[in-house]
């Protein structure tokens, strides 16, 4: 550990090299934390298969350029289909359990969670894949740093998404009735607004972002049925360190979470790397508790 430490400090370009990469990634996480804010805030439901939606995602875009389309040009096909994917899993499940105790919620989406990663099993096999995207790469400060091109491409997509997720929100009728149903079901309902139809495109456009978050993955990573746990520790840790309807917050907790890993995975180890979102969320949920001690404190 101390002797890739003295490494970054001899070498600074190391450093650019690892904020860039996780700069690039954590856009993408944010896209996915993105998502669970919005079904954790509006519907009360802590989605646990969020990980295998983004999976799922990077699947369907794989499976299209088998036919020719490139990923890129699949993400609105990719979103189309998740989006009626999450639409058609609200209705023969979550609407069941909405209502239902922190538990059964839980249960319920880990149950999604296993048979997406089954079915994607059975479907494609084991092995990782990966969409090609046909980007070439960019050597800086004499080869120390390299930059995809897909990383750049994929880190603005994600910000035109995240723009594209949050303009629909403020501007659009459907975005201003998840928010009054976010605020107060009981009283939108009075108002006149289908909650129920607010409920079920809430949860359809949390699996639509997802899958274009997926589509991503897939251009700068790998996936696998089995890969979806991490990214769904990842929007846990983000939305639960954020905090919900923190949109600025989100954004910084995500790109902070993609340098940490990065920096964790090259001065820890690789296999680090993967614990550190876990080791995240721990340190993150034990603050929140200190937190509401000290809030218990006052109040008495």
């Amino acid at each position: 550990m101390f002797d890739n430490l003295d490494l970054l400090a001899l070498a600074p370009a190391l450093n650019i090299q690892l904020l860039l990469d996780g700069l690039f990634v954590g856009a993408i996480f944010v896209l996915a934390a993105y998502g669970l804010a919005l079904v954790w805030g509006v519907m009360n439901v802590k989605n646990l298969a969020q990980g295998e939606f983004v999976i799922m995602g990077g699947y369907f875009a794989w499976h299209l350029s088998t036919f020719g389309i490139h990923p890129i040009a699949s993400i609105p096909i990719v979103f189309a289909i998740m989006f009626a994917f999450g639409w058609a899993v609200y209705l023969a499940i979550i609407r069941y359990v909405i209502s239902r105790d922190l538990f059964t919620s839980l249960l319920a989406t880990f149950g999604i969670a296993l048979v997406v990663q089954q079915a994607l099993n059975l479907a494609y096999g084991p092995e990782v894949r990966t969409a090609e995207s046909g980007f070439t790469s960019h050597a800086l400060f004499g080869g120390l740093v390299t930059v995809a091109e897909i990383k750049i491409v994929s880190f603005v997509l994600s910000i035109g998404l995240a723009a594209a997720v949050i303009t629909f929100m403020k501007t659009s009728r459907m975005g201003q009735a998840i928010r009054a149903t976010a605020q107060d079901p009981r009283a939108a309902k009075i108002m006149g607004i289908d909650t129920e139809r607010v409920y079920a495109f809430t949860y359809a456009l949390n699996a639509a972002i997802c899958g274009a978050a997926g589509v991503l993955v897939s251009m700068i990573w790998v996936i696998q049925p089995f890969y979806g746990i991490p990214h769904s520790i990842r929007a846990f840790v983000i939305v639960t360190a954020a905090g919900l309807g923190n949109i600025p917050g989100v954004i910084v907790t995500g790109l902070g979470l993609g340098v940490a890993e990065q920096y964790s995975g090259f001065v820890l180890g690789a296999e680090f790397q993967q614990a550190t979102p876990l080791i995240l969320l721990l340190l993150v949920l034990i603050w929140r508790q200190v937190q509401m001690a000290r809030h218990r404190q006052v109040v008495q």
